[in-house]
């Protein structure tokens, strides 16, 4: 269990003061100018070593992502933008960040645009977060006043603006390719790669898009050293993470754990366990909505890391454990995120654009139990056929909650649809 002296987020349920003030008293803001006095090698260097993994859903090492910007500048500036726009349904971590520990985030985000050699930075953030805007637009007035932000930052010798941009709330702009043609003032569609971001990206200059998470445990990595960082979980999956867990446990919440903690101790220790104990387990989505679910055996020796997970055709994504108990209508909950995904595909490529919508149909179907068996392998080729032919990964994320549903509840599917056609009625899911 993590101890309390290695929690990052020291204020992720508001309990305390989140002002600037708040934020020092805690150890924020403290020596700033130092760590970005190691000079940016030195920097992207301890990140490597720190084994910090993106913590927007895809894992990619951030050090790493640091290391692709241009060393030297050809004249164009250079910029860090941090993706707020958390769409993911599930997904409610970076959400506490921003209401109660803001200046995790600004802190953190002045320092990776030294790293990067980025003299700006934006922070685009969700557009149905209203109140996190507020709050965090507060802390940057604030540190702006106390010379944290500005010519000569934290007195470090570096001069860094920081913009908070408010997206109109598409799930699409979440991607950080359409994420940047939003920030332009475009349509929120995904660019093709490449060229990549680091090369091309915010009007056609070198940028970078991290995660709120990725950003804000930056200073406290680099305060307390990577060693540190990287004694948590297990090799390649280093560090603490923020699991969000929702649905059907005894209370719900959303706490900073170390990774590779196991599925059940998370559950039972911070969430009072499953509703209705351990064995009314039915599934578990282990990462937001578009990674494919775990069944009941599992969850039994889960482990909540990237590796596992893929190792078990899943993901960690951000993150988000949605708990299904045994009294779900689990094909109706697959269903309800297949509607969403053809809801927020922006339609720039065909596959995508209609198979979204030709997915939620068939699903439709399953639902009612008004469908042939032989659909279910129809249905399956259909998700192959939209995952990994689009620009940008709605369409997998599309794809992967039914095929993982097909993985794991095919019998209850058939069962459904054998009882309609027997006239079973007490067998299919209320309406």
């Amino acid at each position: 269990m993590l101890k309390d002296q290695d929690r990052i987020f020291t204020n992720l349920y508001g309990m305390h003061d989140r002002t600037l003030a708040g934020a020092k008293a805690r150890g924020h803001w403290d020596g700033t100018a130092e760590i970005i006095s190691r000079g940016r090698d030195k920097i992207i260097e301890q990140m490597k070593a720190s084994g910090l993994r993106g913590r927007g859903g895809a894992g990619f090492p951030t050090g790493l992502k640091w290391s692709f910007m241009p060393k030297q500048s050809d004249g164009r500036p250079a910029y860090l933008v941090i993706n707020a726009d958390e769409s993911e349904p599930g997904t409610c971590k970076d959400r506490e960040i921003m209401r109660h520990d803001p200046h995790t985030l600004i802190e953190g985000a002045l320092i990776a645009s030294f790293a990067m050699n980025a003299n700006t930075c934006y922070i685009y953030i969700r557009g149905e977060y209203i109140r996190e805007k507020e709050a965090l637009q507060a802390a940057i007035d604030e540190c702006y006043e106390a010379g944290l932000l500005g010519r000569n930052a934290a007195k470090s010798g570096w001069d860094f603006d920081l913009y908070l941009h408010h997206g109109a709330g598409a799930y699409i702009c979440g991607e950080e390719t359409a994420l940047l043609e939003s920030l332009e003032g475009k349509k929120g569609m995904p660019r093709m790669k490449p060229p990549f971001p680091a090369g091309a990206g915010l009007y056609g200059c070198p940028t970078t898009v991290n995660n709120v998470e990725s950003i804000a445990v930056v200073p406290t990595i680099l305060r307390r050293g990577p060693e540190w960082f990287a004694s948590f979980g297990r090799p390649n999956n280093a560090g603490t993470k923020l699991f969000g867990i929702s649905g059907h446990v005894n209370a719900p919440c959303v706490v900073e754990e170390s990774m590779s903690i196991p599925l059940k101790e998370l559950l039972e220790r911070h969430c009072g366990g499953v509703r209705g104990g351990w064995k009314n387990i039915k599934a578990v989505i282990p990462g937001g909505s578009s990674v494919p679910l775990l069944n009941a055996a599992q969850c039994e020796d889960a482990i909540m890391d990237f590796d596992w997970l893929r190792e078990q055709r899943s993901g960690l994504g951000t993150a988000a454990v949605i708990v299904m108990d045994q009294s779900t209508d689990v094909i109706k909950a697959i269903w309800r995120l297949s509607k969403f995904y053809k809801h927020e595909s922006c339609g720039q490529c065909t596959p995508c654009r209609e198979g979204t919508g030709w997915m939620m149909r068939v699903m439709d179907r399953l639902v009612r139990g008004e469908a042939e068996v032989e659909e279910i392998d129809m249905l399956i080729s259909v998700t192959k056929q939209v995952e990994g032919h689009t620009i940008c990964a709605l369409g997998d994320a599309a794809a992967w909650p039914i095929q993982g549903l097909v993985r794991a509840f095919r019998d209850e599917i058939e069962d459904r649809i054998k009882a309609k056609k027997t006239g079973r009625i007490s067998a299919v899911a209320a309406e």
